[in-house]
């Protein structure tokens, strides 16, 4: 995975980071969901996805073999992620980093450096308006491959409506 270079740059891709707590389920998911909806619509080269954890207790592990089970059985290839910890000097390379539920959104405010920083983050499930209520989306890592697959699908379902709204945007090439 390439590191994301400042923002600014009409040129640059639009940059974004899933970040929940160890990056070995959820955002792994969102990763390869969002990076597959750009590519399928030609927009791939528009848009740097990235994950990452608040924590540090799996950096450099694969996903969790059930997170890869789960996207595998959805027709999704996460077998390539390695898990890293999120940066607060990563913020400025930023345009949107998206939190799964309210504990991480409340950590990466804190680390944001500045205000126009912490207004980047936004919670997942905030772009799908029947889902919002939620908040949070859960953290299977305990659970089975079932909860695994609903997390899968919420995750699917909020990813799609974010690339909803991005899309427009990165046909024009704005930022």
């Amino acid at each position: 995975m390439t590191r994301a270079e400042p923002a600014g740059d009409a040129a640059q891709p639009f940059r974004v980071s899933f970040v929940c707590t160890g990056n070995i389920c959820r955002s792994p998911m969102a990763e390869v969901v969002l990076r597959s909806l750009a590519e399928r619509a030609g927009l791939g080269d528009r848009i740097a996805i990235e994950s990452a954890a608040t924590g540090d207790w799996h950096v450099g592990e694969r996903a969790d073999q059930r997170t890869i089970d789960a996207l595998d059985r959805a027709g999704y290839d996460g077998t390539h992620h390695r898990a890293r910890q999120f940066d607060a000097g990563d913020f400025p390379a930023l345009d949107l980093i998206v939190a799964f539920d309210r504990g991480q959104s409340r950590i990466l405010r804190n680390q944001a450096p500045t205000r126009l920083d912490q207004d980047k983050v936004r919670l997942l499930l905030e772009f799908d308006s029947e889902l919002a209520p939620l908040h949070d989306v859960p953290d299977p890592y305990y659970s089975d491959a079932a909860t695994f697959d609903r997390v899968l699908g919420m995750i699917e379902r909020s990813t799609s409506a974010l690339f909803r709204q991005l899309a427009p945007a990165l046909r024009q090439g704005i930022r």
